[in-house]
């Protein structure tokens, strides 16, 4: 997955920030959609603090001994750095080297969320950076707003020897997907994974198991992966039109490989394609 960046070692924690060196890289946007890079060959890379300079840059991340850098203004100055260009950041699931991949879209979604924080949404007062974690502070009423998140649920549901895949409508496809919504107050994952298969196909379900979680930066959203079974019988689903154009039970060797990919949506549909999904 997008996040498995193996032999190198993310590290976000706040209390591990640092000056910047000149082989640190630095992200820039363009309206929240794009980064700029530079390619190199085959591969990509980030501007780095040699070329950009130090002013006005707030720390990111490490990944291993390297830091990472926001530019000036929260990302949004253009450095204007000659042979560098914008990418957009869906192109980003297969870039290369892939752990540059990771980076710049967890890199957005800290910049989406570090360009929201202007004034307090309780008082209106302007707000400050926090001298000790990742969060801006109200210096009126100490209000503390923190990097946005939002938790989502991924189902595959199995029945014997098939599986349920779908696809979105009203939106671009990427081939097929599972069930999948976001957790609502109140509310436990397990309980969202009852109420959007319901919700989406009519099914009922039993025996959750949880697979894994991936941060998707994409959206702000960390996903948690579950496998179920179908509550019964009957598999004759009642689809909800507005979130999905199709669902369809298939058996593993209909399903594509989708091995290499970066999403939990396509490691969990390949796990089951392979059987070693129990």
């Amino acid at each position: 997955m997008i996040q498995d960046i193996y032999p190198h070692v993310y590290d976000n924690a706040f209390a591990h920030r640092r000056e910047p060196r000149p082989d640190d890289f630095v992200f820039f946007h363009r309206d929240e959609k794009e980064l700029l890079i530079k390619k190199e060959g085959g591969d990509i890379r980030f501007p780095q603090v040699r070329e950009t300079g130090t002013e006005g840059l707030y720390f990111a991340f490490l990944i291993d001994d390297t830091a990472f850098f926001v530019g000036q203004d929260k990302g949004k100055s253009d450095p204007g750095l000659e042979g560098f260009e914008y990418m957009d950041q869906g192109l980003f699931r297969t870039v290369k080297p892939r752990v540059f991949g990771f980076a710049g879209i967890t890199a957005m979604q800290l910049m989406r969320w570090l360009n929201t924080q202007h004034f307090c949404g309780c008082c209106g007062t302007p707000l400050e950076e926090s001298s000790w974690e990742r969060a801006f502070v109200c210096p009126n009423c100490g209000k503390t707003t923190y990097p946005k998140l939002m938790p989502a649920v991924i189902v595959a549901i199995v029945h014997e020897d098939k599986i349920l895949v779908t696809s979105y409508a009203n939106r671009p496809s990427r081939g097929f997907a599972l069930i999948a919504g976001f957790t609502e107050i109140g509310e436990t994952v397990e309980e969202t994974v009852h109420r959007e298969v319901m919700e989406e196909v009519g099914l009922r379900v039993k025996n959750l198991r949880f697979y894994k979680s991936q941060p998707w930066s994409f959206t702000d959203t960390l996903l948690m992966g579950f496998y179920c079974e179908l509550d019964g019988e009957c598999e004759d689903v009642i689809l909800d039109q507005e979130e999905l154009k199709e669902a369809r039970w298939l058996k593993a060797e209909e399903l594509p490989d989708r091995s290499g990919e970066v999403a939990l949506t396509a490691e969990m549909m390949e796990r089951f394609r392979l059987g070693i999904w129990d």
